[in-house]
């Protein structure tokens, strides 16, 4: 399980062009603070579009946890790796324990996780908050002594202006907690956050 920086970038580059001529694409980010060492990402999801465009708003290479039934072929699965692509099994975390413990040297090497806290496509609103990922994360962080940084991330699609249509990206101020056992009011932050951005009503938390 190994991202490739060459596909990456090969990638990132030909899905600027493509985007750029079905999209008008605005980015706005709240901190500008550099971040040089791990964090999350935890983006609004409505569209399998959502993906490459928090990899476009943001000038480092992502990983991005994505379901496990997406990585169930070969050719599929080695291409998804190679992208950055890690897969998880939210309902039984035992089955992908291999792709914790990637994710764990991942940002002990000080990389950018990309994490859809609302676990599928949830549009007209913001989903409930999963939060067992977080706490994991948070675990790790309490171990490592490595302060982790979580960026909400809020996107909300436009009207057309002619063929294009306009989406808005805008990358939050990054959210901090001590314990694993704050992971549930920092998610319910994170959902806070992504409501106000998208302007879309926030449905009841889920624990």
């Amino acid at each position: 399980m190994r991202r490739s920086s060459i596909l990456y970038s090969i990638i990132k580059w030909l899905a600027q062009g493509v985007f750029a001529f079905f999209y008008r694409i605005e980015t706005e980010t709240k901190d500008l603070s550099p971040c040089d060492g791990p964090a999350v990402i935890l983006p609004k999801h409505q569209y399998w579009t959502d993906i490459p465009l928090v990899s476009l708003s943001f000038r480092f290479p992502l990983l991005f946890v994505a379901k496990r039934e997406l990585f169930r072929y070969p050719g599929m699965r080695t291409f998804l790796s190679l992208l950055g692509g890690v897969p998880l099994d939210r309902e039984q975390s035992i089955r992908t324990l291999n792709s914790f413990k990637y994710l764990l040297s991942r940002l002990k090497a000080a990389e950018k996780i990309v994490i859809f806290p609302e676990g599928t496509y949830f549009r007209g609103a913001v989903g409930s908050g999963k939060s067992r990922l977080v706490r994991m994360i948070l675990r790790f962080q309490t171990k490592s002594g490595q302060r982790i940084p979580f960026i909400p991330v809020g996107i909300r699609y436009g009207g057309r202006d002619g063929w294009r249509r306009r989406v808005e990206v805008c990358i939050g101020s990054p959210l901090f907690a001590e314990r694993e056992a704050d992971a549930i009011v920092l998610i319910h932050r994170v959902m806070q956050n992504i409501s106000q951005m998208c302007q879309l009503p926030q449905t009841k938390i889920q624990i």
